[in-house]
Formats: C-alpha cells, sequence, structure tokens
C-alpha cells in the first residue's frame, strides 16, 4: 500500500527477495513535493541586466546573460558548475579558475579543471528549433552519464552533499555592482 522510495530503500537494507515492485499513487506524484516549485525570473530584458533584491539571498538573481561550464578533477568526477557572463572567455583544461559563492566573499577556491564541458544548449530560439532534439534514449544516456560524474556523496539519499554551483570573478562583482546602485540607501535622522 502506497509504497515510495523510502520503503524500497528500507527494503532494500534489510534484504529481500522481491524481483518487481508495483508502484502507483507516489509513480505519478512525488510525496516530497507535489507540485513545481519554481520561478521565471528575469535576468535580461532588450540587453539590458536586471536584478531582483530580497533580503533573502536565495532569492536575488544573477542579472544579464550567462554561460555555465561544468569543471571535472582529476578522478573524472564533477568538482563544480561555474556561471559566468556570456562576454567571458571560457575556463580552460589545466588553467587555474577563480569560483567564489555568488554571496559570501570569503567562500571561493582557485580549480584547475582536468575537462570542462560547457552545459548551455539552445534548443529553441525565436520560435523556431535551433538544433535537432535529442532522443528520449539520448536523453536517458546523457543523464545516466552525468550522474555517474557525481561523487556518491552526493548521490546519497540521507545528507547528501550539495553540489556546488560558483560564479566567475567577474560575475561576481557585477552582481554586487548591480546591487548597490539599484539597493536603495536608508536615510537616518
Amino acid at each position: 500500500n502506497d509504497i515510495n522510495e523510502d520503503t524500497i530503500l528500507s527494503l532494500n537494507e534489510q534484504g529481500h527477495k522481491i524481483d518487481c515492485f508495483g508502484i502507483g499513487t507516489h509513480l505519478v506524484t512525488c510525496q516530497r513535493q507535489p507540485a513545481l516549485g519554481c520561478v521565471y525570473k528575469m535576468v535580461e530584458i532588450n540587453n539590458q541586466p536586471r536584478i531582483k533584491l530580497s533580503q533573502d539571498v536565495g532569492k536575488v538573481t544573477m542579472p544579464g546573460s550567462k554561460n555555465v561550464f561544468r569543471l571535472y578533477g582529476a578522478d573524472g568526477h564533477a568538482l563544480i558548475d561555474l556561471l559566468q557572463r556570456v562576454d567571458e572567455n571560457p575556463p580552460e583544461v589545466g588553467q587555474k579558475v577563480l569560483c567564489r559563492h555568488p554571496f559570501q566573499e570569503s567562500k571561493r577556491a582557485y580549480v584547475i579543471p582536468t575537462q570542462v564541458e560547457p552545459l548551455y544548449r539552445v534548443y529553441w530560439t525565436e520560435g523556431r528549433v535551433a538544433q535537432v532534439l535529442p532522443s528520449l534514449e539520448e536523453v536517458r544516456e546523457r543523464v545516466q552519464a552525468s550522474l555517474r560524474t557525481l561523487r556518491q556523496d552526493h548521490k546519497r539519499t540521507l545528507n547528501p552533499t550539495p553540489y556546488k554551483v560558483a560564479v566567475s570573478d567577474n560575475l561576481y562583482n557585477f552582481i554586487h555592482e548591480l546591487w548597490l546602485q539599484n539597493a536603495p540607501i536608508g536615510e537616518l535622522s
């Protein structure tokens, strides 16, 4: 009755001889998030970067058009995803890259990638298909290959290690420059 992933994980930990699960309700409705929790946030209009400010930094947008790259370590695992402004040169294999937390100034690290994978691809633009869409099998293979590049601690179900997403130094400075330009200035009297 109402079998879900927690039940299956528990059964697997206990050991069993079940070779097939019949999942009903929880196959089509995600128990943990039954509604799609996302929001569209504009970051640029007519080539003008826009920023949404909030006291909750998780709600602050990262302004302007960007590219995103996955940087890999020597062991073949994905280390970090890096957001850059579109006019920046992409990171290069073997070259030191400064990766910064978008809002915490002291959180930063150099990464020397052994592989750089561009993640941003345009499939639809100006009302038209921009490139051939991958088949479902190709999408499946891509997802499985991508999952293999993640460390096990990122994939565990109990207390997974958050995967890091960083911004370039250039994008970090741009975000904070726009923030200061748009943040109201209080007045003391």
